[in-house]
């Protein structure tokens, strides 16, 4: 593997990320990763604890003579989102991130690079490992199965940690300090039906759309980004109406919190109609192209013949599943009204995936305004249960509601402004950070999240800017220092 960015500075944050690139950490599969943080807080001599989902918290001793100040939690978390491109052979359970350099920022060869988190895990290890910096009581929190489940967010015990201040280092801004954040919750849509045989005389085909940018649900909701899921639907509702197409399978998306980039189906026709299906198909793509060309440079469709499948859906469970997804609401919902730019509400139509004779669709809410996300789900639920689904949600999580009196914003707009020139902006995120879940079980925290640059997390064009890594580095190590007094 290529080890070019251990030589990045700081080499020593540069280093543990690049370690952290080469154990599999997907999420629900953070044990090596545990692990890794385990040993190096054991060799260090720092007072370790494990918890019972897999947290790990690591605990360092403030310099002499900086005991009065106010004790600091670095909160980072271990796993990151497993999403590949669909010609890259990786096994994210098995193999190493394959990292390099180009043009000023760090990339990974047709994977994602896990920069979210995983630089703010290795600069939580950088500052516990370097006796050079000057500090107060440090704790360090790597939770677990933040991109999936929050679970390690939500299992942390409400007495185990004695900090003040959380610095949530997940952030992908260098130069904004987030105070705020939106909620979140999982929506489950399963429907459920019965074999038909295929029609006598139809012959089968694939379906493709691929090439998409795809992303962060939260981060990227408002870049107008296509969503492969409600394409593909798009056309299937055509080929059903003009070509009496019957649907044998889709496999739209993987993951809650990333914007479909590809999406499959294979259906049946009349033999007759393929060079219908096949004209139909090209003038979609120019359709789609045409709509996305600026946001989707790279967008596919394309049909292909396939081997025939065992069986179709029911024509009624097909109809109502193709009607739901073409109503079903996606993207940005509303805006902000209290902060400019800010998304509030937003809906992210995840997945849509053929298992035996069900077809699930996962989707995200989220939402700043507790009401807006119910009335999300409101809606959703009335959607599907009319389309003849079973309906439910789970993995439902707080906001963090912005402090602006907070201790630790006023200190770090001082040091920003004194070590580099201006006033760091101010945000609120559309994204799910732990700070709100944290928040709850400890009220008494002073709260802030920020980070380097990152663009494109959640998916395969995931990279990390170099020079703002340092930046954020020596921000934070300013900050540190600068900590308020108890």
């Amino acid at each position: 593997m290529n080890k070019e960015i251990t030589a990045l500075e700081p080499q020593l944050l540069w280093q543990h990320f690049y370690q952290l690139t080469q154990i599999p950490r997907p999420s629900k599969k953070e044990a090596q990763a545990i692990r890794y943080v385990e040993d190096f807080g054991k060799r260090l001599g720092l007072e370790t604890i494990t918890d019972k989902v897999g947290n790990v918290i690591l605990r360092k001793p403030a310099t002499p003579g900086y005991e009065d100040r106010k004790g600091i939690v670095l909160q980072s978390h271990l796993d990151m989102v497993p999403q590949k491109n669909s010609d890259t052979q990786h096994d994210f359970e098995k193999d190493a991130i394959d990292t390099y350099t180009v043009d000023g920022w760090v990339k990974a060869r047709g994977t994602t690079l896990g920069a979210d988190n995983g630089i703010g895990a290795a600069a939580a290890l950088a500052v516990l490992e370097d006796d050079g910096l000057v500090h107060g009581p440090i704790e360090a929190l790597f939770t677990i199965d933040e991109e999936t489940g929050m679970t390690g967010a939500n299992n942390l015990q409400s007495d185990v940690l004695k900090g003040d201040i959380l610095l949530n280092m997940d952030s992908e801004d260098e130069g904004e300090l987030y105070v705020g954040c939106a909620g979140g919750s999982n929506a489950n849509m399963v429907f459920t039906f019965r074999e038909d045989a295929v029609p006598k005389g139809h012959v089968a085909y694939q379906l493709k759309l691929t090439g998409l940018k795809g992303g962060h649900s939260g981060m990227d909701i408002n870049t107008g980004r296509a969503n492969a899921n409600k394409l593909l639907f798009r056309f299937l509702k055509h080929a059903v109406a003009e070509l009496d197409a019957r649907l044998s399978s889709v496999d739209g998306g993987s993951l809650r919190n990333a914007i479909p980039r590809e999406a499959f189906a294979i259906i049946t026709l009349s033999e007759a109609d393929g060079q219908r299906l096949e004209a139909a198909v090209r003038a979609f793509e120019t359709v789609f192209r045409e709509e996305y060309g600026q946001v989707e440079p790279d967008l596919s469709f394309s049909v292909a013949s396939t081997g025939q499948p065992a069986f179709v859906m029911e024509e009624i469970v097909q109809d109502d599943l193709i009607n739901a997804i073409q109503a079903c609401p996606n993207g940005v919902i509303r805006m902000s009204q209290d902060m400019q730019g800010l998304v509030e509400t937003s809906l992210n139509l995840a997945v849509v995936k053929t298992e035996g004779h069900e077809v699930k669709a996962l989707a995200l809410l989220r939402s700043s305004v507790d009401s807006a996300k119910d009335d999300l789900e409101s809606t959703l639920e009335s959607l599907f249960l009319l389309a003849g689904a079973e309906v439910w949600f789970d993995g439902q999580y707080p906001g963090w509601k912005p402090n602006m009196q907070s201790d630790i914003l006023q200190v770090m707009q001082q040091v920003y402004q004194k070590d580099f020139g201006k006033i760091p902006e101010i945000r609120a995120i559309h994204a799910g950070l732990e700070c709100g879940i944290l928040g709850s079980a400890y009220p008494n925290w002073d709260m802030i999240s920020f980070g380097p640059t990152i663009r494109f997390p959640h998916s395969p064009d995931e990279k990390v800017n170099i020079e703002s890594v340092e930046k954020f580095w020596n921000f934070l190590v300013a900050t540190l220092k600068n900590a308020p007094k108890k």
